[in-house]
């Protein structure tokens, strides 16, 4: 059965295949294939799912030594620095895993334009030039006209905005890339039907193939580039990985344009009290990562705060590519800091990783590595309506 097959047309429709045929590709899958994998130079969804099978654990030195080689060749030694600003817990969907759930009752907010123009003031004097821009799903509360105008008041100040909020069609994608916004981050949560379907208990956010089709809808209104995921901890972890293969293949047959990262949060503790329906071990999470970098050396990975120091300076090389910092979950949490704030009410989850910036710049360069805290700038994007905005002075 080849998995990769796909119409040539853009407006076809990526499918996931279901779990249970993915579980046999990797299941099936022996030492030999594990190395013969490591020798190959373009891989195959086969060879992805022998890196992600439990034939692959006794090699995970091999994996990280071929992961760290390939990040080398193409990424040097840099490592890319953000943060994320959330503009809002509002949302009105039930999931069951998420502290934002409509059915928590946390300290609900959303930020005013100029709450989060002062945020993201407090960000960039911190060092940071990327932001993520992230929200609970509200679309009434937080739609295309708030998120315009907050773009507007921030693109001038950053290399690079980016965001992860609900679902958008692509006129409205289009409308955010021309006020500036860069990127979209859109993570499935799982590829697993079924498992999506029992733990999304209302709201839109029920819709699996309108979600699925949504990195797709990025790309195509010209965003420069798209982030995909799992939420590790609800379904299969090695099916969760070859699912990300397969859709990172599709999109970049169908959008060669488009920059693509892939993100691989695990459950952290949150409002609601959700356990992981399924437990994903730091060496589940670095077999996954070394297995994504492999398949595709070119893929920008991210580790987030949602893991501790210890690890992530161990992964430094490895791998990721994108480090965020100094990162805070609630709206209005850094305003929170500046006021010597040791509690965020109403975040999303609790990190991991509490250190500044500053701290994860000096582990960085430690381990013998750059941290960059830009490596774009927004006069690269060229809009053929829009006249180019100067570059603000110093």
């Amino acid at each position: 059965m080849n998995l990769m097959t796909a119409p040539s047309s853009p407006q076809t429709r990526f499918t996931v295949p279901d779990f249970a045929t993915l579980k046999g590709l990797v299941s099936q899958a022996t030492v030999d294939d594990v190395q013969a994998a490591l020798r190959r130079e373009h891989l195959r969804i086969e060879d992805l799912a022998a890196l992600l099978s439990p034939a692959a654990e006794t090699m995970l030195p091999l994996l990280a030594a071929e992961s760290r080689r390939i990040t080398t060749l193409r990424f040097g030694r840099t490592t890319q620095i953000y943060a994320p600003l959330y503009l809002s817990n509002l949302c009105t969907n039930r999931c069951a895993y998420c502290g934002f759930s409509a059915d928590n009752r946390i300290a609900r907010r959303k930020l005013s334009l100029e709450e989060a123009e002062a945020e993201a003031e407090i960000l960039r004097k911190r060092g940071f030039q990327h932001i993520l821009l992230v929200s609970g799903e509200a679309p009434a509360a937080l739609g295309v006209d708030y998120l315009e105008a907050i773009a507007l008041r921030l693109r001038d100040r950053f290399a690079a905005l980016s965001i992860e909020v609900q679902p958008l069609n692509t006129e409205e994608y289009a409308r955010l890339f021309a006020a500036g916004i860069t990127a979209v981050a859109v993570y499935q949560e799982t590829y697993d039907r079924r498992v999506y379907d029992k733990v999304h208990l209302s709201g839109r956010k029920c819709d699996y193939d309108y979600r699925l089709e949504t990195p797709a809808r990025a790309a195509a209104a010209g965003m420069r580039e798209v982030g995909i995921g799992a939420l590790l901890g609800l379904a299969d972890w090695r099916c969760e990985g070859l699912a990300l293969g397969l859709h990172l293949a599709w999109l970049r047959k169908h959008f060669w344009k488009t920059n693509f990262t892939v993100s691989f949060p695990r459950l952290r503790p949150a409002a609601g009290s959700f356990e992981p329906l399924v437990h994903v071990t730091e060496a589940h999470l670095s077999q996954l990562i070394f297995a994504l970098r492999i398949f595709d050396p070119d893929v920008g990975l991210i580790l987030s705060t949602r893991e501790e120091e210890r690890y992530r300076d161990g992964m430094l090389g490895l791998g990721p590519t994108r480090y965020s910092a100094g990162s805070c979950t609630a709206p209005g949490g850094y305003s929170q800091d500046e006021e010597k704030g040791d509690h965020h009410d109403g975040e999303q989850f609790s990190v991991g990783d509490h250190r500044s910036i500053g701290e994860v710049c000096a582990a960085i360069r430690r381990k013998g590595f750059d941290p960059v805290c830009k490596d774009w700038d927004r006069e690269f994007q060229h809009l053929e309506d829009q006249e180019p905005v100067p570059v603000p002075a110093e």
